[in-house]
C-alpha cells in the first residue's frame, strides 16, 4: 500500500483537493479524499506530498522513444522502413528499445504513459503501441497493441522516395496509394465477414489482417500531418472510409480550426520547441493549440521526441498555455485528453478510483521551467524520486 497526503491534489475529473489524501493497494488507486485513514497494522508507505502538486501522471501523445534511440545514429534508429512505401505489418512493439536513455528523462519529468510508433517516411508506416515508461521488457510494459495505424503526407515521403526515383513522389500519389490500400483492406474485411456467416473456408493474408481494427473502428489512423492541405486530405480519405482519425502535429490546424472541429477529429499539437527546418513547418506556432481549443477541438501536446525532448513535454505544454491554450487545458493537453486521444483513459489520464496508480508529484505547476518532479509512480511504485537527481 502506499498513502499520499496533504497534497494539492489535480485529478483532472470532477473534483480537485487543496489538501487531499490517495491511497494506492495492489497497483490502483482505491481512495481519494480529504482525509484518509489506514490501520497502523497495515504496512503503508507514506509520501508527505505537502506544497506540492499532486497530478495524473504525464502522458505523450505521440513520439518515438526507443524506437529511434539517442546518440546512437543508424545502429539505433528503428523508426523508418525506407525501402517500401506501405507497411501496415510493422509493429513499434518489435522496434523498441526500452533501455533507451530517454525512458529515465521521460521519468524525471513525471512521464508515465507514451504512444509510440514509426516514423513518417512511409505512405503507411506501421502499428503504434500504447506503453508505460518503466520497465525492462516491452511487452509488460505495453498497455495498448496495436494502438493506431501510421499514416503520412507531405514532405518527408516525397523527399524519400523522390531520391529513389520511385513512386509516391507527389501529394498526389501519396493519397492514391492510401485509398488503394484502404480499398483492399475494406474489400478483404468484407470478403473474411461474408465467408464466416456463410460457414465458408477463407484464406487469412497477413497484409491485410493487420487492417482489420482499423477498418473496424477499434483503432484509428494516426496522421503525420503538417500542411493545411495535407490535415485537409487526410479527413477527406478518413471520411470517405468511414475511419477513426488522430490529425498528429496539426502546424497549420490554426488556419483552418474550424475545418477541423466540424470533421471531428482530434489533433495532437507539435513539435512547437523545435526548428522549422521544413517547407511545411513554416507556419509553427505555439498558438495552434489554444486556437483549435477555442474552435472546439481536442487537443494534446506532443514533443515529437526526439525532435524535441521528451523531458521538455511540460514546459511545451506550458508554452501553448501561455499562448491562449490556458493553464487549465495546458494541463489536460499532457494527462486527460491525451489518454482520451490515445483510447486509454479507462486506465489512465486522470485520479480516479479503479485506475492504475500512475502519478507525478511536483513541487509546483510542472509546466513551469523552475518545477521539480518530485516522485514519479507507475503501478503503485515509485520509480522515480527527486533525491536521484542526475549529474
Amino acid at each position: 500500500m502506499l498513502l499520499i497526503k496533504n497534497g494539492k491534489i489535480i485529478t483532472m475529473a470532477d473534483k480537485n483537493y487543496n489538501s487531499g489524501s490517495i491511497l494506492i493497494k495492489d497497483k490502483k488507486i482505491v481512495e481519494i479524499g480529504e482525509n484518509i485513514n489506514i490501520n497502523s497494522n497495515e504496512d503503508c508507505k507514506i509520501i508527505d506530498a505537502e506544497n506540492c502538486w499532486v497530478m495524473p501522471g504525464i502522458i505523450e501523445a505521440h513520439c518515438h522513444i526507443g524506437i529511434q534511440e539517442e546518440r546512437k545514429g543508424f545502429e539505433g534508429n528503428d523508426c523508418n522502413e525506407t525501402n517500401e512505401s506501405i507497411t501496415p505489418y510493422l509493429r513499434a512493439l518489435d522496434g523498441i528499445n526500452v533501455m533507451d536513455s530517454a525512458f529515465h528523462n521521460a521519468l524525471t519529468a513525471g512521464i508515465t504513459g507514451v504512444m509510440v510508433g514509426p516514423g513518417s517516411s512511409n505512405v503507411v508506416g506501421g502499428k503504434f503501441v500504447f506503453i508505460k515508461t518503466h520497465g525492462r521488457t516491452i511487452d509488460n510494459m505495453a498497455v495498448l497493441e496495436p494502438a493506431a495505424m501510421k499514416i503520412a503526407f507531405g514532405e518527408n515521403i516525397k523527399t524519400n522516395y523522390n531520391q529513389k526515383n520511385m513512386m509516391p513522389s507527389t501529394r498526389m500519389s501519396i493519397a492514391a496509394l492510401l485509398r488503394e490500400e484502404l480499398f483492399e483492406a475494406q474489400k478483404y474485411n468484407q470478403n473474411k465477414k461474408n465467408a464466416m456467416k456463410n460457414g465458408d473456408s477463407f484464406d487469412e493474408v497477413f497484409r491485410r489482417e493487420c487492417w482489420l481494427p482499423v477498418i473496424n473502428r477499434e483503432i484509428p489512423l494516426k496522421a503525420h500531418v503538417h500542411r493545411a492541405d495535407d490535415i485537409l486530405t487526410a479527413i477527406r480519405i478518413a471520411k470517405e472510409f468511414n475511419l477513426r482519425l488522430t490529425l498528429d502535429h496539426c502546424t497549420e490546424g490554426h488556419l483552418i480550426s474550424e475545418e477541423i472541429k466540424e470533421a471531428g477529429f482530434p489533433a495532437i499539437v507539435g513539435p512547437s520547441l523545435a526548428i522549422r527546418n521544413k517547407i511545411e513547418t513554416q507556419n509553427a506556432d505555439f498558438k495552434t493549440a489554444g486556437i483549435l481549443h477555442k474552435a472546439g477541438v481536442k487537443v494534446a501536446i506532443t514533443t515529437d521526441h526526439p525532435v524535441t525532448r521528451i523531458q521538455d513535454l511540460p514546459i511545451c505544454a506550458g508554452f501553448a498555455a501561455r499562448e491562449g491554450l490556458g493553464i487549465e487545458e495546458g494541463l489536460k493537453a499532457i494527462t486527460i485528453n491525451a489518454a482520451e486521444i490515445c483510447n486509454v483513459s479507462d486506465k489512465v489520464g486522470s485520479l480516479e478510483i479503479g485506475k492504475d496508480a500512475d502519478i507525478a508529484i511536483f513541487d509546483g505547476n510542472p509546466m513551469e521551467v523552475f518545477t521539480k518532479t518530485m516522485y514519479t509512480i507507475i503501478d503503485g511504485e515509485i520509480v522515480y524520486e527527486a533525491k536521484d537527481i542526475d549529474n
